[in-house]
């Protein structure tokens, strides 16, 4: 019932797509005539209003119409030019996620029943509020006479988001069933990706310790600092920080005024990011410029931990590599890499891919600092990767997106910032550190420990090796047979997959024929 419930709010977003005039906008270039003559039909139901604005003012409106969970996917898709195209890249990641407040007395009731105590035990003032986004919302309030901001979960997003998310796995397996050549692209692995995200977003107590983790990684690094957690009113509705008093990243005429050096604070912003990634492979993933404060001294205070995310030691390694062959020219190791990656199929010529990837980097290295973009570094990168039948890496997304955003905000504040020149400190350092005589060292260290453990559990792994021999022999002798209830549970799958899709289509067409009679 769960899956006939997402066709209906499929339906419903279908629809709201139509008459905002998205699908219009949609290009239909490369795609069976078919979809070109249902785009035609549909056209006519836009509402003329839409018909006389610009994409993204489409956009924008369809988004505040289907609710928090598709404001959170407009951004998150904007990662993806190679999904939906860099034109529609463009406008998605335009997409703020601004909502409506809810009423201060809706957050009181959620911060006691979080953290079980009455709000006036908690805070000696409680503000109204100041910022709102999809998930939560943030209160000024006092703590004995000091000022902090109260995140606070909106209510029933939760519930709302556990039944878009249905939806989107409904489409992403559709896309797989009907679209072959889209499996390369994941996208069931992509939904699963934004849905652990969310989750996490969702669970203010998982921000707190991204906070509290951060701020250990970089007690030492200059200019760059996380808020202080409030633990004692932190729950999984709400999270208690220090008050930051700074300007805005994206009030870039407040920080000249101020007396700031913008080029300065674009070099700290990626060179930190850098580090986060490299050195501690945990950073920030949401490092738009609303989340960015600079304080008087300079120091670049970044706020909203919902999104992080985490590469492995193998990840970083990579990563840098490919960073640093883009930035020393060497296409060659770069293509090699993306091989002992396993991110391009072992069957391509190495050097047919060096040749692709020569032809994306040697135009960054022959253009003025102002017209090198990251994100259209991206864009080219996946079409070339495209031909080489690269799958999507669910681990690398929310790298790719947060990269793009790092790169623009630095290039607010600096139109002719170059971000390989910022980054080449950071990551030959790295380089130098850690694909050199350390790495030996750390993968010797890597590989006793593995031994110690393999060691340990040898006594088991044997027990479990007899067991299955004896279990193969049986089998070798008696044949491989399924218990009655097994066979009966397949014999109802079957069925029961069978009756599911004929439902479906039934299903589409009544919810079709509800909305259009209601809207």
């Amino acid at each position: 019932m769960s899956t006939i419930g997402a066709y209906f709010r499929l339906a419903r977003v279908g629809w709201v797509l139509v008459r905002e005039g998205v699908v219009s906008a949609l290009p239909t270039e490369d795609m069976p005539p078919a979809v070109g003559f249902a785009k035609s039909m549909l056209e006519p139901l836009a509402r003329f209003r839409a018909k006389k604005q610009a994409r993204s003012e489409r956009l924008t409106r369809a988004v505040d119409r289907l609710g928090p969970s598709y404001v959170k996917i407009g951004p998150f898709l904007a990662t993806r030019p190679d999904v939906v195209g860099v034109d529609w890249a463009v406008d998605l990641a335009m997409l703020q996620d601004r909502m409506a407040f809810f009423p201060t007395e809706a957050a009181k009731n959620a911060i006691q029943t979080s953290l079980g105590r009455p709000i006036e035990d908690l805070y000696t003032s409680f503000e109204e509020p100041i910022a709102a986004a999809s998930i939560a919302q943030v209160h000024p309030a006092h703590v004995h006479g000091k000022q902090v901001a109260v995140k606070v979960v909106r209510p029933g997003v939760r519930q709302r988001f556990a039944h878009d998310i249905e939806g989107m796995y409904v489409v992403a397996r559709m896309q797989e069933r009907l679209l072959p050549s889209s499996r390369r692209l994941r996208p069931i692995e992509v939904t699963r990706t934004l849905e652990q995200t969310t989750k996490m977003e969702m669970d203010l107590r998982l921000e707190a310790a991204a906070l509290s983790e951060i701020a250990e990684n970089t007690k030492d690094d200059p200019g760059f600092r996380v808020p202080t957690v409030d633990w004692e009113r932190t729950g999984r509705d709400v999270i208690t920080m220090e008050w930051i008093d700074g300007i805005k990243m994206n009030d870039v005429e407040a920080l000249r005024a101020a007396g700031h050096n913008l080029e300065k604070l674009a070099e700290v912003l990626i060179q930190s990011f850098l580090r986060h990634t490299l050195r501690d492979g945990f950073f920030h993933a949401d490092m738009h410029p609303g989340n960015l404060f600079v304080e008087r001294d300079g120091t670049i205070v970044a706020v909203d931990m919902g999104i992080t995310g985490r590469l492995g030691k193998k990840e970083r390694r990579f990563l840098a590599e490919i960073l640093f062959g883009f930035i020393t020219r060497d296409y060659m190791r770069v293509a090699e890499v993306h091989f002992e990656a396993g991110y391009v199929p072992g069957h391509h010529d190495v050097a047919a891919f060096a040749q692709a990837i020569r032809a994306i980097g040697e135009p960054i290295h022959g253009q003025p600092a102002e017209t090198i973009s990251m994100a259209r570094l991206l864009a080219l990168l996946f079409e070339v990767t495209d031909l080489f039948e690269m799958q999507t890496r669910p681990e690398l997304i929310l790298l790719q997106k947060t990269m793009v955003v790092v790169e623009g905000v630095s290039r607010m504040l600096n139109p002719r910032f170059n971000m390989w020149k910022a980054s080449e400190p950071v990551v030959g350092d790295w380089i130098r550190d850690n694909l050199g005589p350390k790495r030996v060292v750390s993968d010797v260290k890597d590989g006793l420990k593995a031994i110690v453990k393999l060691a340990e559990a040898a006594p088991e792994i044997a027990a479990q090796t007899g067991k299955f021999h004896q279990e193969l022999v049986h089998m070798s002798e008696n044949g491989l047979r399924f218990d009655p209830e097994t066979a009966e549970a397949i014999g109802k799958a079957e069925a029961r997959h069978s009756r599911y899709g004929r439902w479906a289509l039934w299903v589409i067409a009544a919810a079709i024929v509800y909305i259009a009679v209601t809207l």
